[in-house]
């Protein structure tokens, strides 16, 4: 009885986070305290034991530096100076774009795609790059780093898995995905992008009332927007680089420079990326270190970063960890094993399972799918009856590359910010991507790594 019920808490608990507003990680926490407590008999001392701590230092810190950055102006800074290296170039604008979703996704900031959508859905209009393209390719960049160990995602999968005794391993859950997700967008680029290679942003003449001098017109570059200037006809067109600095002001990103602040935000960013790959400095230690010493530069900002912190996000991954350590507790996982055994078919099971992240995630929340899902497997994943690191790997990887639905965080953004004259249309294209992403992908991962790792 307690397992059943500690199992239907669960699938209520992501049910009713999905269907109203309300936090996965406050009802967690309250169902972790509810059948812990009076059902499972759990001593209240033992569960709050139970609250990850590590994982929420390295949450907490990891969005309170993101915050940082992103107050200090230090984003606008990096967003900025990557789109004027492209030069008016379209498939180097298409590929900075998946580079700065990957970027920030990978240093923490889980709506990478809603920062990026209101700048490149309008820079994809005015250099003529298919928005479709642009919208799955800063979708794809940032579902490519979404599993870096210093991330929200990362961080969870990690923690989860530590917990239960799995033992994680954060190389092949980064490495993964980003492949995948790469491959992904280079296909997208082969079928929508190839016209972009080789040329610019067209450019409009000029023309001069005297016809353009010796050769009847002057050409001056441009971004491939013009204005109307007078009623002589002239046309005034504008700089590649001032095509930029119009969607950059447009879009609310400020231009910025550098200072000492920032310089200090970059630098302090380098050194926990260093420190925590080549040292193995603890991550949230470090951020959180990292981020005392930049408050302090800068003490009148403290307010405005603390409003920056992803607390919801910090809430829901510590609510569902707790929950599962709950659920390790009174041996629930462990009749989850028994069940999961008892199909006969370990591989069916792990490619059942991916099919079904796929398919809720698409509709719903990817950590909160990938929060039933885990402690589901990882009873069978302790028995080694199927590869560990290659099926988390795929379950993770199942679930998150199905955000590019419109009935996500990262599709809701593109089709709100793409530039197009039918958006039922451009939401239906989408729609059927996502379809043809949710059957294809889970089988293809679970054919490509848990087939041979588990045999």
């Amino acid at each position: 009885m307690v397992y059943t019920i500690s199992i239907v808490a669960l699938i209520a608990i992501f049910t009713v986070a999905t269907l109203t507003p309300i936090n996965m990680g406050i009802l967690a926490f309250a169902g972790a305290f509810v059948i812990g407590g009076w059902v499972s008999g759990i001593p209240v001392e033992d569960i709050i034991d139970a609250f990850p701590g590590s994982t929420f230092i390295i949450v907490g810190g990891i969005t309170l530096l993101f915050a940082i950055a992103k107050t200090n102006g230090t984003i606008d800074l990096v967003i900025e100076a990557s789109l004027r290296l492209v030069r008016g170039r379209r498939w180097a604008i298409l590929w900075m774009m998946f580079l700065l979703s990957g970027l920030l996704m990978a240093l923490g900031s889980v709506l990478a795609v809603g920062m990026l959508a209101p700048i490149a859905m309008p820079l994809a209009a005015k250099n003529k790059i298919n928005p479709f393209l642009m919208g799955m390719v800063i979708s794809h960049g940032a579902l490519a780093c979404a599993f870096s160990p210093i991330n929200l995602y990362g961080a969870f999968i990690n923690g989860l898995m530590d917990s239960t005794g799995v033992g994680s391993n954060p190389l092949v859950l980064f490495a993964l995905p980003f492949v995948l997700n790469l491959a992904i967008a280079i296909v997208l680029f082969l079928i929508y992008g190839l016209d972009l290679i080789g040329r610019r942003t067209p450019r409009p003449v000029e023309e001069t009332p005297d016809g353009g001098g010796f050769g009847g017109s002057s050409r001056r570059p441009s971004g491939g927007v013009a204005s109307g200037n007078g009623p002589g006809g002239n046309t005034a067109t504008l700089t590649d680089r001032e095509v930029i600095e119009e969607a950059l002001i447009h879009e609310g990103v400020k231009p910025v420079k550098m200072n000492r602040y920032r310089f200090a935000t970059l630098a302090g960013i380098g050194f926990l990326v260093v420190g925590s790959v080549a040292f193995g400095i603890d991550v949230g230690v470090s951020s959180i270190c990292i981020s005392a010493v930049l408050l302090l530069m800068a003490p009148k900002s403290h307010p405005k970063v603390i409003d920056n912190v992803a607390w919801p996000a910090v809430v829901l991954v510590c609510g569902m960890l707790t929950y599962m350590a709950v659920m390790t507790q009174n041996g629930t996982l462990d009749f989850l094993g028994d069940a999961a055994s008892a199909l006969g078919s370990p591989l069916l099971t792990a490619l059942i399972l991916c099919y079904a992240v796929a398919i809720i995630s698409a509709f719903g929340s990817s950590i909160g799918t990938l929060g039933i899902a885990l402690p589901l497997a990882a009873p069978m994943l302790a028995m080694g009856e199927v590869g560990a690191v290659g099926f988390v790997a795929a379950l993770a990887f199942s679930a998150t590359v199905v955000d590019v639905s419109p009935f996500s965080t990262n599709g809701v953004m593109v089709l709100a910010n793409a530039q197009v004259e039918d958006k039922g249309r451009f939401q239906r294209k989408m729609l059927a991507y996502c379809g043809l992403i949710v059957l294809s992908s889970p089988m293809f991962v679970w054919a490509l790594v848990v087939v041979p790792t588990s045999v």
